[in-house]
């Protein structure tokens, strides 16, 4: 083989390695990405506005009817995706478990280099869904919900934050951070408009106080 072709040959080679390597990060999750930017607070109060306003309704609520974590691509269930995502120098193991990284939680301002102190928020709490229409549902479409990466609805924030939180919305419960607060009720909003969910009279309220602050 001449040295021409034996360079051309490589040089095949290598591009042919670049763009599997390409193809390989365009379906694994990107450490260090942010929350999906939500929508400008400007859409947030028009997306506010034609939300029905309903009397929430519990009856019948059971976790285990939003099936989570799914697998999101690979190993990488729908918790290593976000973690992965939301956090800095991320390393994983061969079944996508984050070993080391840095993860800042947006909503205390804590920063941690253990993923075990990480929680995966739904931004719209599970039971608010339901309460708000996800009781009408396929089992599908709260599994779409509950492991949905594309909305800014799934965040990874210090873990007893998360609990403190609990299914309240920002009538009752929001980020002590409050520069952060406009970024969370755009969230919100645009969560509960892309799936056609209720508010009640005090969370829209909230959220119409926070939105004119934006």
């Amino acid at each position: 083989m001449s040295k021409f072709y034996a360079r051309r040959r490589l040089s095949i080679l290598g591009a042919l390695t670049a763009l599997i390597a390409s193809v390989a990060v365009l379906n694994g999750p990107t450490a260090s990405a942010a929350l999906p930017t939500p929508v400008s607070a400007a859409t947030a109060r028009t997306y506010l506005a034609s939300l029905t306003v309903a009397t929430e309704n519990r009856t019948g609520y059971d976790r285990d009817l939003f099936p989570t974590w799914i697998t999101i691509s690979g190993t990488c269930n729908t918790r290593e995706y976000i973690l992965k995502r939301d956090g800095s120098n991320v390393v994983t193991n061969s079944a996508c478990t984050a070993t080391s990284g840095s993860w800042y939680s947006p909503y205390d301002g804590a920063t941690w280099t253990a993923a075990s102190d990480l929680d995966i928020d739904h931004l719209v709490p599970l039971a608010e869904a339901w309460d708000s229409g996800a009781s009408a549902w396929t089992t599908a479409r709260r599994q779409g919900f509950a492991n949905d990466v594309t909305r800014p609805q799934l965040i990874a924030v210090t873990d007893n934050v998360n609990q403190s939180k609990s299914d309240q919305d920002p009538a009752e419960w929001m980020p002590s951070v409050t520069s952060y607060r406009c970024t969370y009720v755009r969230a919100w909003v645009q969560v509960k408009y892309y799936y056609d969910l209720s508010v009640d009279s005090a969370e829209k309220s909230a959220l119409t106080s926070y939105l004119a602050n934006c």
